[in-house]
Protein backbone atom coordinates (compact mmCIF):
# COMPACT_ATOMS: atom_id res chain seq x y z
CA UNK A 1 0.00 0.00 0.00
CA UNK A 2 1.68 3.18 -1.28
CA UNK A 3 0.94 6.52 1.12
CA UNK A 4 -1.86 7.79 -0.55
CA UNK A 5 -3.51 4.93 -0.15
CA UNK A 6 -2.38 5.00 3.35
CA UNK A 7 -3.98 8.44 3.79
CA UNK A 8 -6.96 7.79 2.20
CA UNK A 9 -7.84 4.85 4.02
CA UNK A 10 -6.63 6.20 7.66
CA UNK A 11 -8.40 9.55 6.90
CA UNK A 12 -10.51 11.20 9.33
CA UNK A 13 -10.23 14.40 7.68
CA UNK A 14 -12.41 16.27 5.14
CA UNK A 15 -14.19 13.44 2.64
CA UNK A 16 -12.37 11.93 -0.28
CA UNK A 17 -14.16 10.22 -2.87
CA UNK A 18 -12.12 7.53 -5.14
CA UNK A 19 -11.81 4.64 -7.04
CA UNK A 20 -9.64 2.12 -5.09
CA UNK A 21 -7.18 1.40 -8.25
CA UNK A 22 -6.56 4.89 -8.96
CA UNK A 23 -3.99 5.40 -5.56
CA UNK A 24 -1.61 3.28 -7.55
CA UNK A 25 -2.14 5.28 -10.74
CA UNK A 26 -1.25 8.74 -8.79
CA UNK A 27 1.71 7.28 -7.11
CA UNK A 28 3.23 5.84 -10.41
CA UNK A 29 3.27 9.24 -12.05
CA UNK A 30 3.35 11.52 -9.19
CA UNK A 31 6.01 10.11 -6.53
CA UNK A 32 8.73 11.78 -8.23
CA UNK A 33 7.09 15.24 -7.01
CA UNK A 34 6.95 15.00 -3.62
CA UNK A 35 8.76 17.62 -1.43
CA UNK A 36 9.81 19.96 -4.44
CA UNK A 37 8.36 22.94 -4.98
CA UNK A 38 5.62 22.48 -7.50
CA UNK A 39 2.05 23.58 -8.82
CA UNK A 40 -1.03 21.84 -8.61
CA UNK A 41 -4.12 22.39 -9.85
CA UNK A 42 -7.29 19.85 -9.56
CA UNK A 43 -10.78 20.22 -10.66
CA UNK A 44 -13.40 19.26 -8.87
CA UNK A 45 -13.36 20.11 -4.67
CA UNK A 46 -16.00 18.54 -4.18
CA UNK A 47 -15.63 18.37 0.19
CA UNK A 48 -12.17 19.46 0.25
CA UNK A 49 -10.64 16.09 1.38
CA UNK A 50 -8.50 15.25 -1.85
CA UNK A 51 -6.57 18.89 -1.73
CA UNK A 52 -5.58 17.91 1.74
CA UNK A 53 -4.25 14.42 0.52
CA UNK A 54 -2.20 16.23 -2.01
CA UNK A 55 -1.09 18.72 0.86
CA UNK A 56 0.37 15.84 2.66
CA UNK A 57 1.56 13.71 0.06
CA UNK A 58 3.55 16.75 -1.83
CA UNK A 59 4.42 18.25 1.66
CA UNK A 60 4.76 21.81 2.67
CA UNK A 61 6.48 22.79 -0.63
CA UNK A 62 3.92 22.26 -3.04
CA UNK A 63 1.38 25.04 -4.32
CA UNK A 64 -2.40 23.94 -4.49
CA UNK A 65 -5.22 24.92 -6.51
CA UNK A 66 -8.22 23.64 -6.72
CA UNK A 67 -11.38 24.86 -9.15
CA UNK A 68 -14.98 24.19 -8.60
CA UNK A 69 -18.48 25.44 -9.06
CA UNK A 70 -19.70 25.19 -5.64
CA UNK A 71 -19.10 28.60 -3.93
CA UNK A 72 -18.82 26.97 -0.40
CA UNK A 73 -15.87 25.49 -1.51
CA UNK A 74 -14.13 28.65 -0.98
CA UNK A 75 -14.55 27.83 2.59
CA UNK A 76 -12.14 24.83 2.44
CA UNK A 77 -8.97 27.02 1.83
CA UNK A 78 -5.93 26.96 4.01
CA UNK A 79 -2.62 27.69 4.37
CA UNK A 80 -0.85 26.26 0.49
CA UNK A 81 -4.57 25.67 -0.96
CA UNK A 82 -6.15 28.35 -3.00
CA UNK A 83 -9.52 27.30 -4.33
CA UNK A 84 -11.62 29.44 -7.84
CA UNK A 85 -15.16 29.08 -7.96
CA UNK A 86 -16.55 28.72 -11.91
CA UNK A 87 -16.92 26.20 -14.46
CA UNK A 88 -14.44 24.30 -16.03
CA UNK A 89 -16.96 24.52 -18.96
CA UNK A 90 -16.10 28.31 -19.22
CA UNK A 91 -13.04 28.92 -21.19
CA UNK A 92 -13.11 32.43 -20.16
CA UNK A 93 -12.81 31.47 -16.47
CA UNK A 94 -9.87 28.88 -17.27
CA UNK A 95 -8.31 31.76 -19.23
CA UNK A 96 -8.65 34.27 -16.15
CA UNK A 97 -7.43 31.05 -13.94
CA UNK A 98 -4.10 30.85 -16.23
CA UNK A 99 -3.22 34.41 -15.93
CA UNK A 100 -3.36 34.22 -11.94
CA UNK A 101 -1.59 30.99 -11.12
CA UNK A 102 2.00 30.00 -12.21
CA UNK A 103 2.22 27.06 -14.45
CA UNK A 104 1.61 23.79 -13.34
CA UNK A 105 3.16 20.68 -12.78
CA UNK A 106 0.22 18.43 -12.14
CA UNK A 107 -3.23 18.77 -13.16
CA UNK A 108 -6.07 16.44 -12.23
CA UNK A 109 -9.40 16.67 -13.75
CA UNK A 110 -12.14 15.19 -11.25
CA UNK A 111 -14.44 17.90 -11.56
CA UNK A 112 -18.42 17.15 -13.64
CA UNK A 113 -17.47 14.10 -15.90
CA UNK A 114 -19.04 15.17 -18.88
CA UNK A 115 -17.75 15.22 -22.22
CA UNK A 116 -17.31 19.28 -22.88
CA UNK A 117 -15.84 19.66 -19.22
CA UNK A 118 -13.30 17.23 -19.98
CA UNK A 119 -12.22 18.11 -23.39
CA UNK A 120 -13.14 22.25 -22.80
CA UNK A 121 -10.40 22.04 -19.61
CA UNK A 122 -7.57 19.80 -21.64
CA UNK A 123 -8.19 22.29 -24.56
CA UNK A 124 -7.65 25.92 -22.34
CA UNK A 125 -5.20 24.18 -19.67
CA UNK A 126 -2.99 21.93 -21.34
CA UNK A 127 -0.46 24.74 -22.51
CA UNK A 128 -0.66 26.28 -19.35
CA UNK A 129 1.54 22.95 -18.19
CA UNK A 130 5.10 22.82 -17.87
CA UNK A 131 7.19 21.14 -20.32
CA UNK A 132 7.92 18.16 -18.09
CA UNK A 133 4.28 18.10 -16.12
CA UNK A 134 1.64 15.97 -15.95
CA UNK A 135 -2.25 15.95 -17.31
CA UNK A 136 -4.27 13.44 -15.49
CA UNK A 137 -8.22 12.96 -16.24
CA UNK A 138 -9.69 10.44 -14.24
CA UNK A 139 -13.08 9.51 -14.07
CA UNK A 140 -13.24 8.67 -18.09
CA UNK A 141 -15.74 6.22 -18.32
CA UNK A 142 -18.14 8.56 -18.14
CA UNK A 143 -17.12 8.44 -22.32
CA UNK A 144 -19.77 4.94 -21.81
CA UNK A 145 -22.33 6.51 -19.77
CA UNK A 146 -24.90 8.02 -22.00
CA UNK A 147 -26.11 9.79 -19.16
CA UNK A 148 -22.82 12.06 -19.36
CA UNK A 149 -22.87 12.23 -22.88
CA UNK A 150 -21.04 8.94 -23.92
CA UNK A 151 -21.56 5.85 -25.25
CA UNK A 152 -19.57 3.31 -26.88
CA UNK A 153 -17.79 4.67 -30.11
CA UNK A 154 -19.78 7.60 -29.75
CA UNK A 155 -18.47 10.91 -31.21
CA UNK A 156 -17.33 13.90 -29.09
CA UNK A 157 -16.77 11.49 -25.72
CA UNK A 158 -13.38 12.70 -23.96
CA UNK A 159 -12.17 8.99 -24.78
CA UNK A 160 -12.30 9.02 -28.72
CA UNK A 161 -10.95 12.62 -28.84
CA UNK A 162 -7.84 10.82 -26.46
CA UNK A 163 -7.83 8.13 -28.92
CA UNK A 164 -6.95 11.10 -31.21
CA UNK A 165 -4.42 12.55 -29.49
CA UNK A 166 -2.69 8.81 -29.94
CA UNK A 167 -2.04 10.15 -34.09
CA UNK A 168 -1.05 13.29 -33.19
CA UNK A 169 2.02 11.64 -30.81
CA UNK A 170 3.02 9.60 -34.03
CA UNK A 171 2.53 12.99 -36.31
CA UNK A 172 5.91 12.76 -37.07
CA UNK A 173 6.05 9.13 -38.65
CA UNK A 174 2.82 9.95 -40.92
CA UNK A 175 3.19 9.90 -44.78
CA UNK A 176 -0.53 11.26 -44.94
CA UNK A 177 -0.76 14.93 -45.08
CA UNK A 178 -4.29 14.31 -42.95
CA UNK A 179 -1.85 13.91 -40.02
CA UNK A 180 0.31 16.84 -39.48
CA UNK A 181 3.04 17.15 -37.05
CA UNK A 182 1.09 20.01 -34.00
CA UNK A 183 2.06 21.60 -30.82
CA UNK A 184 1.16 18.10 -29.11
CA UNK A 185 2.95 16.12 -31.23
CA UNK A 186 6.29 18.07 -30.16
CA UNK A 187 5.30 18.54 -26.39
CA UNK A 188 3.76 15.45 -25.12
CA UNK A 189 5.88 12.58 -24.02
CA UNK A 190 4.11 9.75 -23.52
CA UNK A 191 0.07 8.98 -22.89
CA UNK A 192 -1.30 6.15 -20.39
CA UNK A 193 -4.90 4.85 -20.57
CA UNK A 194 -5.79 2.97 -17.46
CA UNK A 195 -9.28 1.66 -16.19
CA UNK A 196 -10.93 5.26 -15.92
CA UNK A 197 -7.82 7.23 -16.00
CA UNK A 198 -6.06 9.13 -18.71
CA UNK A 199 -2.50 10.27 -18.37
CA UNK A 200 -0.42 12.72 -20.46
CA UNK A 201 2.94 13.07 -19.44
CA UNK A 202 4.77 16.45 -21.29
CA UNK A 203 8.36 16.29 -22.79
CA UNK A 204 9.61 19.15 -24.71
CA UNK A 205 10.83 17.64 -28.11
CA UNK A 206 13.69 19.25 -29.19
CA UNK A 207 13.96 17.28 -32.63
CA UNK A 208 12.22 15.01 -34.70
CA UNK A 209 12.51 11.14 -33.37
CA UNK A 210 15.38 9.76 -35.43
CA UNK A 211 16.63 5.84 -35.28
CA UNK A 212 20.50 4.58 -35.12
CA UNK A 213 22.50 1.10 -35.18
CA UNK A 214 25.37 0.03 -33.02
CA UNK A 215 27.35 -2.83 -33.38
CA UNK A 216 28.23 -5.02 -35.90
CA UNK A 217 25.44 -7.07 -38.44
CA UNK A 218 25.30 -10.45 -37.72
CA UNK A 219 24.48 -11.73 -41.55
CA UNK A 220 25.06 -10.48 -44.42
CA UNK A 221 22.94 -8.02 -45.84
CA UNK A 222 23.75 -6.41 -48.30
CA UNK A 223 22.70 -2.70 -49.36
CA UNK A 224 20.92 -1.59 -51.90
CA UNK A 225 23.69 0.40 -53.53
CA UNK A 226 25.13 -2.65 -54.36
CA UNK A 227 22.54 -4.05 -56.18
CA UNK A 228 21.69 -4.27 -59.90
CA UNK A 229 20.19 -1.44 -60.98
CA UNK A 230 17.04 -3.33 -62.53
CA UNK A 231 16.74 -4.80 -59.49
CA UNK A 232 16.73 -1.51 -57.61
CA UNK A 233 14.11 -0.03 -59.98
CA UNK A 234 12.08 -2.75 -59.63
CA UNK A 235 11.73 -2.60 -55.92
CA UNK A 236 10.86 1.07 -56.16
CA UNK A 237 8.24 1.01 -58.77
CA UNK A 238 6.50 -2.36 -56.83
CA UNK A 239 6.97 0.36 -52.93
CA UNK A 240 5.06 3.15 -55.30
CA UNK A 241 2.55 1.14 -56.44
CA UNK A 242 1.75 -0.55 -52.79
CA UNK A 243 2.01 2.77 -51.43
CA UNK A 244 -0.64 4.77 -53.80
CA UNK A 245 -2.87 1.28 -53.67
CA UNK A 246 -2.78 1.74 -49.37
CA UNK A 247 -3.73 5.00 -49.82
CA UNK A 248 -7.11 3.84 -52.29
CA UNK A 249 -7.71 0.96 -49.87
CA UNK A 250 -7.50 3.60 -47.11
CA UNK A 251 -10.29 5.26 -48.13
CA UNK A 252 -12.19 2.61 -49.10
CA UNK A 253 -12.08 1.83 -45.17
CA UNK A 254 -10.43 -1.57 -46.98
CA UNK A 255 -7.14 -3.67 -45.07
CA UNK A 256 -4.28 -2.69 -47.03
CA UNK A 257 -1.29 -4.70 -48.02
CA UNK A 258 1.81 -4.60 -46.42
CA UNK A 259 5.96 -4.10 -47.71
CA UNK A 260 7.60 -7.29 -47.59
Amino acid sequence: MNDLESYFRNNDKRLIHKWAHYFEVYDQHFSRYRNREIVILEIGVSQGGSLQMWKSYFGDKAKIYGIDVDPRCKELEEDNIKIFIGSQENPTFLQEIKAQIPPIDILIDDGGHTMNQQIISFEELYDHIKADGIYLCEDVMTSYWVTYGGGHKRSGTFLEYSKNLIDQLHAYHSQQRSLKVSEFTNSANSIHFYDGVVVIEKSKRVTPPHHEKTGKDSFDSPTAGKRPFLSRLKSHLRYKGLLHLNKLLQKLRIKGFIWR
